[in-house]
């Protein structure tokens, strides 16, 4: 299927969705259900279609969903997972990360694909807080930050929701270091 135009409010394919989606092509098993958080284009998730048993993406901006949609995904447009039902096998985020002052926001739904708040970790923090309940009990998430977002903090924060941290891929863009985090929850055995 050919991607459809991209609306001007919608995050385009960029470095750091090409390297979620090389690390969930590594991650995502057969049998997995699939969720992606944030979906912007629906390129990660439209990837994913026929090699795991299902995939849900979801988004706020509702020029990302009807994007997604027009990939033939099944779109829920809802804020982070709020209206999600069910248990996922792999969890998959490219969040808002840009540290961003007030000043700097420009009122717009593309706003909500870069905004990550003063120190860039807004919504990651909420997502960590949430994350637990669409979560199979072996799930695994993959979570992408940015060097600007503080890696160290980012850890710490999905240590004290009770998830283990590991570096599952990396790369390095305009002097900005990409990272994805894979977050299973502690003391399980993989």
């Amino acid at each position: 299927m050919t991607s459809p135009p991209l609306h001007p409010q919608v995050y385009p394919v960029e470095e750091d969705t090409l390297l979620l989606l090389e690390t969930a092509l590594a991650e995502v098993r057969p049998g997995d259900r699939v969720l992606e958080v944030g979906t912007g284009s629906g390129h990660i998730a439209a990837s994913l279609l026929g090699r795991v048993a299902g995939v849900v993406a979801i988004d706020i901006n509702p020029h990302a969903a009807t994007t997604a949609r027009s990939r033939g995904l099944e779109v829920i447009r809802t804020d982070l997972v709020a209206g999600v039902r069910g248990l996922f096998d792999l969890v998959l985020f490219n969040p808002p990360y840009l540290p961003t002052a007030p000043a700097e926001r420009l009122d717009d739904w593309l706003e909500y694909a870069l905004d990550g708040g003063p120190n860039g970790r807004d919504t990651i923090v909420r997502f960590l807080e949430e994350l637990d309940g669409v979560l199979a009990p072996d799930g695994r998430a993959l979570l992408l930050v940015s060097s600007l977002t503080g890696v160290d903090e980012v850890r710490a924060l999905a240590d004290g929701e009770g998830f283990a941290v590991s570096v599952s891929g990396e790369s390095t863009t305009e002097g900005e270091r990409l990272l994805v985090l894979l977050l299973v929850r502690k003391g399980r055995d993989d």
